[in-house]
């Protein structure tokens, strides 16, 4: 009978598919560097913010399917510090640090450390923290705020003033993802049962205002999340 290897395909299916979103993710990392290296700066920076689309539905889905694996958590951190460690300390170094030298090498080293620590802490941290809040500003926040400010302003960054602007982005970025700080997380937000059409409202209007203005939209999310943790510290 064709029923029973059919299910078993479809079983099959279901557990790789986080991983092949995880692979996703390491692509688009790799191909943000990729432009960044030709110094296409408008094309390289919406390939993170597809990552950290990607790494949020691998996880989803993973917990969703129950096919979450240790393979599959190692794998998905491994992807991570490419996508959000290296891939935006590369367009950022490119795009407005050259002008320091070894200074701007230094401090986009400090993003791509800063950025591993802080997948090392919460790979061991994950078991025992609370799931409503992140310790740290995650990984694929701080390289989405990256990745937004430069796609708002996609071009080679010359004046000195700006360049200290962003020198001192990715010198903060790499410190609050190493900092105690907590931030709130989403990955509890329900789909299904009461209340959750209000979830889908919101991410619906998110998505329209994107298309309408993604520029201005993604830069005020981005911001908008990276001060909520130290507004709610303080």
């Amino acid at each position: 009978m064709p029923w029973p290897r059919l299910n078993r395909e479809v079983s099959r299916g279901v557990y790789l598919l986080p991983s092949v979103l995880t692979v996703a993710n390491l692509f688009c990392g790799y191909v943000c560097v990729v432009y960044t290296m030709q110094g296409e700066y408008f094309t390289a920076a919406p390939f993170i913010g597809i990552a950290v689309v990607l790494d949020i539905l691998d996880g989803r889905i993973a917990r969703m399917t129950g096919s979450s694996s240790e393979f599959g958590a190692e794998f998905d951190s491994l992807a991570d510090i490419v996508s959000f460690g290296i891939a935006p300390s590369i367009l950022v170094l490119s795009w407005g640090l050259e002008v320091f030298g070894r200074v701007g090498w230094a401090a986009a080293f400090l993003f791509v450390a800063a950025a591993a620590l802080r997948l090392a802490r919460f790979n061991v941290q994950s078991v025992v923290v609370d799931k409503r809040r992140f310790i740290g500003l995650p990984t694929p926040a701080a390289a989405g705020v990256s990745a937004a400010t430069v796609f708002a302003y996609p071009y080679k960054l010359s004046g000195l003033f700006d360049a200290w602007l962003a020198l001192a982005m990715i010198t903060a970025l790499a410190f609050l993802m190493i900092s105690t700080i907590r931030y709130v997380s989403f990955k509890t937000m329900a789909f299904g049962g009461k209340g959750s059409y209000r979830n889908l409202i919101f991410i619906t209007l998110t998505m329209v205002a994107v298309v309408i203005h993604p520029q201005g939209v993604l830069v005020l999310m981005a911001y908008t999340y990276l001060i909520s943790g130290v507004i709610a510290l303080l």
